[in-house]
């Protein structure tokens, strides 16, 4: 059904319903991205799944997220199910072979599948101003931190170094609003407060080394297939923020590391990006422009990107422009907002004279939806009413003892498992201010030209002979001395004295 050239999706159906021919994408289109959206249920992530195998089994290494951890079953054989049998007999899928793929298990947190982090460094102030959701006033602050690191070469490689640094940079904040404009402890405050929230929702196992290589999400079998790399996300979701940096963080190492390629005959990579409108939500403008220029620029890099998401108007109409394959799945239509969603999708189709677009889109069934992929020249096809092929893995999820069994065995097995701690800013800057204490408390001794006044006969303590170490008196000592403040006559101080030569004596 489909050859080394194009990936098989289904079958599109006449207005009578009957098989009208097969729908593909064609490999060397697969870079200029695409979108896949739908309500829940609809079928988006069976056809991520579909497209997912196509990409692996034409070489080509894929990422993505696995929201629900129903993706997951891709990494294990497809069983003869009834419906599956029946539907791959409607889009003509003959033979129906099934297949396990080869699949890599990642996990910010380290739970799921292999741990992958980044360093703070490499995030860059605009990516932690966004994943901190700092104002503009605090986000100048972080491009100050960022630009002081760099100045006295400090390395910046968890939370814990950037806490450091920011710390270092209150207690300098005269100085450094002198030369960089106002740095003010509210502001550095602020940060520092919202790190601590950061650190207590699980971001503090992202940041740190061994940083993530990107080699190793371009992993291809001996028997040439690509890698299906499946990031663990359900956790991770509960974090919205966390899960959009990170995904535009690795977008943009993609983006900066791979070399030009031009044109090739299929991807180099595919990233899919599940739940996409969290990438965009309440984003200022700098950072929509900067991912509208990643996907744009990173088509020459052999890189296609493809957004998953509930609804197209989640996507903004810079980005969305860029999509070129497109898989659109049921909508409602109940709401003025779902409606306008609607008229969007069925407006951003090549037309199709058989039907109604829009009408259509609300009228899906599941695992039914509307294709349009790239033609000869780049060019938009005509949108298709189309079926969607079974998938040959497993439909759900596998288990825990399965996930552990393909952890174990993977090719990255052992590479970022254990946390390497090397000297970085923190441990510089916490030697700097001991050298500084040390340095005070030395000069602070030669001022003091190492004397001390001493009563006699109570240096020595409890009679061996030592001195204190210290000037602090003893109780006796405070005692006398208060004695003699309360004495105003002479005659007095007289009596004192003699107390105190009695004293010393009988020592």
């Amino acid at each position: 059904m489909a050859d080394d050239t194009n990936i098989f999706i289904g079958a599109s159906r006449k207005p009578d319903d009957s098989y009208q021919r097969a729908e593909e994408l064609l490999l060397r289109y697969g870079n200029r991205h695409g979108l896949i959206t739908g309500a829940t249920g609809t079928g988006k992530t069976v056809s991520l799944q579909v497209l997912a195998e196509g990409f692996s089994n034409a070489g080509v290494p894929v990422f993505c997220a696995d929201i629900k951890g129903d993706l997951s079953g891709i990494a294990m054989m497809g069983e003869a199910k009834d419906f599956l049998v029946k539907r791959a007999g409607e889009v003509k899928l003959d033979p129906y072979q099934f297949q396990e793929f080869p699949v890599i298990f990642w996990d910010l947190f380290g739970e799921q599948g292999h741990p992958i982090r980044a360093t703070i460094s490499e995030m860059g102030p605009l990516l932690m101003s966004r994943l901190m959701n700092l104002t503009e006033a605090q986000e100048g602050v972080m491009n100050i931190a960022f630009r002081i690191a760099d100045e006295e070469g400090l390395l910046l490689l968890d939370l814990k170094d950037l806490q450091s640094l920011l710390a270092n940079i209150a207690d300098r904040a005269d100085e450094l609003s002198a030369r960089y404009g106002n740095v003010t402890k509210p502001s550095v405050g602020a940060i520092q407060r919202t790190l601590l929230v950061l650190e207590q929702q699980g971001a503090a196992n992202f940041f740190g080394e061994p940083a993530l290589r990107i080699a190793d999400l371009m992993r291809t079998t001996r028997d040439g297939r690509g890698a299906v790399s499946v990031l663990a996300a359900d956790k991770l979701m509960m974090n919205p923020r966390l899960y959009a940096t990170f995904l535009l963080w690795l977008m943009s190492e993609l983006f900066e590391e791979l070399p030009e390629v031009g044109d090739l005959d299929r991807p180099k990579l595919v990233f899919f990006f599940d739940e996409a409108h969290v990438l965009f939500e309440d984003a200022p403008k700098v950072l929509v422009d900067r991912v509208e220029q990643v996907v744009r620029l990173i088509r020459s890099k052999g890189v296609g990107v493809y957004f998953v998401t509930q609804n197209p108007l989640d996507i903004p109409e810079k980005v969305l422009a860029q999509l070129g394959n497109r898989v659109q799945h049921a909508l409602r239509a109940y709401t003025p907002r779902e409606q306008q969603a609607v008229k969007t999708a069925a407006e951003t189709f090549r037309p199709n004279p058989d039907f109604d677009c829009a009408t259509a889109i609300t009228q899906l069934a599941t695992g039914e939806a509307l294709v349009s992929m790239l033609e000869d020249k780049g060019v938009p096809a005509m949108v298709q009413r189309t079926l969607i092929r079974p998938p040959s893995s497993r439909l759900g999820p596998i288990t825990p003892d399965e996930r552990r069994k393909i952890i174990a065995e993977s090719p990255v097995a052992g590479q970022y498992d254990q946390l390497v701690d090397r000297e970085s800013a923190f441990e510089i800057l916490q030697k700097k201010t001991k050298e500084t204490q040390d340095a005070e408390a030395q000069a602070q001794q030669q001022n003091s030209g190492g004397s001390r006044w001493t009563v006699p006969g109570f240096d020595d303590v409890l009679g061996t002979g030592n001195r204190r170490s210290s000037n602090r008196q003893t109780v006796a000592e405070a005692a006398i001395k208060s004695v003699v403040r309360s004495v105003g006559s002479s005659v007095g101080r007289a009596i004192v004295r003699g107390i105190l030569g009695s004293l010393a004596r009988g020592r």
